[in-house]
């Protein structure tokens, strides 16, 4: 990060709508007589829109309230067991290394040997004694016992807060609790704005926006995107023999987060205004002194606590974990996204719900792209340590059939279970000899969900530099487990060692990208999504962004992110700059649908797409995703259409575009109608132009009317809407960057990193819905090659696995 004496200090931006007062400390809220209650003087909003966030997002004041008592029970159960299990068991006894007699009366002479649990647990005087003399314990209870205080005064305070929010649905929101299900998000932020125009909830604004209501809940989330976009947060490390290492844990972030959000000595004064030294260029070499002093504490707070929180990770994962590994090992194996790999794909102003819902969708797709890359070395091993271990544990089996009394013999129970956990983890390793696969075409269908990927990435899918750039985003759940439990060690030495070295960047990281927004506070201005300041010109961006590479997004987050926001919230106003932007993408999206492909010609291919794309799911979003991204493929090989005439070769852009600007000019001859109930007006839920449109799509669709089958439906195409921008967006991006590469031929391979900026055009430029059609993801270029029998050798030569028949040149 250069050059941040040229960019603009700290600014304040007034709001469009309103000419409020400036600053937020004596911000009310007020209720009519009818509605009066303890929310009529709010002066934390972020809190009040977090937890009505979280109050939908967790099913209620019920479920909420019942996670929380059962935390509380969990830590008195894992510290009073292990006590239990350290002070009050004589492990001789239990492991038979000392004799039991039994001699009292009443007992049977036959069984006076036989060991029962309880001659392994000590009287619970002899068991207090052992806990009285050994001070360790009795230091490490009292800690316990002072967080689990804590913790059930937090709870309670929850308890309070979650009951007034509770009132404030049913009274205010008019949605009762046994209907909150049926409500998704959209639809109580949409009444909020309602009642904020009805009532005048908050003084200072005559009107909420969307925009408003995602920038209290995000304030923080926002920031920590924009580090790590800008790589200012010390994620990633460089260690001997491992090179490359991204290591981001619970612990770190919380860490993170406290120096800088909300801890002492953090740069934010309360939840919403950064404090006034930091806004000012001139002290900036004092404040990271002093900015470095409390990260120095923090890590030396972090050391001194380290073996207690080592010990309670430790516990926490051992009963937590354990009897999964037991029944199920292969989890280990299981992949999930990474904290750092969250980050990372999320856009600026995207709430948990719909990013654990974009990275779902992306989840299969991934899987089986990292899935398609095998070891030939580690294959022949784990084949081998496989036969053996088998053959070891038939043989026990077998044993224990001819004679039960064989399970007596000593660790042969161990034994058993030990081999089938080795013969689990062995086959996880072994490839099935009937899938190919194609890691180009893969990573492409990857892309139209995450919607983010490196240049670099581009035409190398099937190389094991990408797949572990990739797998630093979709780790294994035991490479999770794992990082975990180092954190307690590994994260002070982060913080002493290699975080104080930042604290002038982050200094000025805050000072040039904190913007004041009248009404809301201090923000994150990348959250601001303001193309004028932080577009970059490779991105459609060109002409229309005063952004140096200091002030610009990376991997056109800003861009990507404004897409995102606009298909999700379809009513919401941009600023003149974004519609600026938006309006010049939905003009080229026309002049490329020219040479596109129809739409009625997508969906006829549709079933040889799915099959393709080796797509088991029947949705019609996922067909007509399917459709996009393979066109190209089917073009270029020569494929004849339904009149029996070769098609001619297309892009994935101009696929993409054809569906989008039919989008557009259906909604021109079909006018958007809306849907009102409760409070809210019939304008603020329009229904899709993709049902309004083309009847083929519709009846392709679906056949359901019902609410709740209508929401998911317009999730499903809104999240297909924008992986049909993003993929465009992606498109133009490479042409800009890459010309070279895209000109006179389509595009063989999509980076993730363009993928988000295509989401947006559609809600300003009147393709706007929340639903729309799935997305044009490039597959690669295939190339038809006969099949030669030395084929399966050659890839293993190459140490990639075969690639399945439909791309032989992937």
């Amino acid at each position: 990060m250069a050059n941040f004496e040229a960019y603009q200090e700290y600014q304040r931006i007034e709001d469009f709508e309103e000419d409020s007062p400036p600053g937020e400390e004596d911000l009310l809220v007020h209720v009519p007589e009818g509605l009066k209650d303890s929310w009529h003087h709010i002066k934390n909003l972020d809190n009040f829109f977090t937890r009505i966030y979280h109050f939908h997002q967790k099913n209620g004041f019920a479920c909420m309230m019942l996670t929380e008592f059962f935390e509380l029970v969990q830590l008195l159960f894992v510290v009073t067991f292990t006590t239990f299990l350290v002070n009050c068991v004589e492990y001789d006894v239990l492991f038979a290394n000392r004799a039991v007699n039994h001699t009292e009366p009443g007992h049977n002479p036959l069984d006076r040997s036989k060991v029962t649990l309880p001659d392994a647990i000590l009287p619970s005087q002899q068991c207090t004694q052992r806990i009285q003399e050994n001070s360790w314990i009795i230091f490490l209870l009292i800690m316990a016992a002072i967080f689990w205080i804590y913790r059930l005064v937090k709870v309670f305070c929850n308890v309070l807060s979650y009951w007034e929010i509770r009132q404030f649905y049913i009274k205010a929101l008019k949605i009762r609790m046994d209907e909150l299900c049926n409500f998704t998000w959209q639809e109580v932020q949409d009444r909020l704005i309602s009642l904020q125009r009805e009532q005048q909830m908050c003084i200072h604004k005559k009107e909420l926006t969307e925009l408003d209501i995602y920038h209290r809940i995000l304030r923080f989330k926002n920031y920590m995107v924009a580090m790590i976009n800008k790589s200012l947060l010390p994620v990633q490390l460089q260690l001997p023999l491992l090179g490359n290492v991204v290591f981001l844990t619970q612990g770190l972030k919380y860490n993170f987060e406290l120096i800088l959000f909300w801890g002492p000595g953090s740069l934010f004064q309360n939840k919403w205004n950064l404090h006034p030294k930091y806004k000012r260029n001139g002290n900036r070499l004092e404040l990271a002194q002093q900015l470095s002093r409390v990260i120095l504490l923090m890590g030396l707070a972090n050391l001194l606590l380290c073996p207690f929180i080592l010990v309670w990770q430790v516990l926490y994962a051992f009963f937590s974990y354990t009897e999964v590994i037991r029944r199920e090992p292969g989890s280990l194996g299981a992949r999930r996204w990474s904290l750092y790999g969250r980050l990372y794909l999320r856009h600026f102003n995207e709430l948990d719900h719909e990013l654990h819902g974009r990275l779902g969708r992306g989840y299969k797709p991934t899987s089986k792209y990292m899935n398609s890359f095998t070891s030939p070395l580690l294959t022949v091993l784990a084949q081998n340590i496989a036969f053996f271990s088998g053959s070891v544990l038939a043989v026990l089996i077998a044993l224990t059939v001819y004679d039960e009394d064989v399970l007596t013999v000593q660790h042969i129970l161990t034994a058993i279970t030990v081999l089938g956990v080795v013969i689990t983890i062995t086959r996880s390793f072994i490839p099935d000899e009937h899938m190919v696969w194609c890691p180009e075409q893969l990573l492409q269908c990857m892309l139209a969900h995450i919607h983010y990927m490196p240049d670099h990435w581009r035409g190398n899918a099937n190389k094991s530099e990408t797949r572990d750039e990739v797998a630093q985003l979709f780790q294994y759940k035991a490479v999770f487990i794992l990082e975990e439990l180092l954190s307690p060690i590994v994260t002070p030495f982060i913080l002493i060692f290699l975080l104080r070295n930042k604290s002038l960047e982050i200094i000025d990281f805050f000072r040039n990208f904190t913007v004041e927004v009248v009404g809301v506070g201090d923000i994150c201005s990348f959250a601001q999504m303001d193309i004028r300041r932080h577009g970059n010109p490779t991105w459609m961006s060109e002409g229309q962004t005063e952004a140096s590479i200091y002030q610009q997004a990376e991997n056109g987050k800003t861009e990507l992110s404004l897409m995102h926001f606009t298909i999700k919230n379809p009513r919401w106003q941009p600023p003149q700059e974004s519609s600026v932007f938006i309006s010049h993408l939905k003009e080229k999206v026309q002049h490329d649908a020219q040479g596109g492909p129809s739409t009625q010609l997508l969906l006829s291919e549709a079933p040889l797409c799915t099959s393709l794309q080796s797509n088991d799911s029947a949705t019609g979003p996922d067909n007509l995703l399917a459709s996009v991204l393979a066109h190209p493929i089917l073009t270029a090989s020569g494929l004849q259409g339904r009149d029996h005439r070769f098609i001619l070769p297309s892009t994935a852009a101009s696929a993409a575009a054809s569906v989008l600007a039919s989008l557009s000019t259906s909604q021109l001859a079909h006018p958007s109608r809306g849907r009102s109930h409760g409070l809210l007006p019939s304008s603020v839920h329009p229904e899709s132009t993709m049902y309004r449109s083309d009847r083929t799509i519709i009846d392709s669709m679906t056949n359901s009317d019902s609410h709740i089958r209508s929401n998911a439906l317009h999730s499903e195409f809104a999240s297909a809407e924008m992986s049909l921008h993003a993929i465009y967006l992606h498109e133009l991006h490479q042409q800009s960057s890459h010309p070279q590469r895209t000109s006179g031929q389509w595009q063989s391979s999509v980076p993730m990193r363009d993928l988000h900026t295509s989401t947006g055009f559609q809600a300003h430029s009147g393709l706007g819905s929340s639903i729309s059609m799935p997305t044009p993801v490039h597959l690669g270029r295939w190339q038809e090659e006969e099949e030669e029998e030395n084929e399966d050798d050659q890839e293993i030569n190459n140490g990639s696995t075969p690639k399945q028949g439909t791309g032989s040149s992937c």
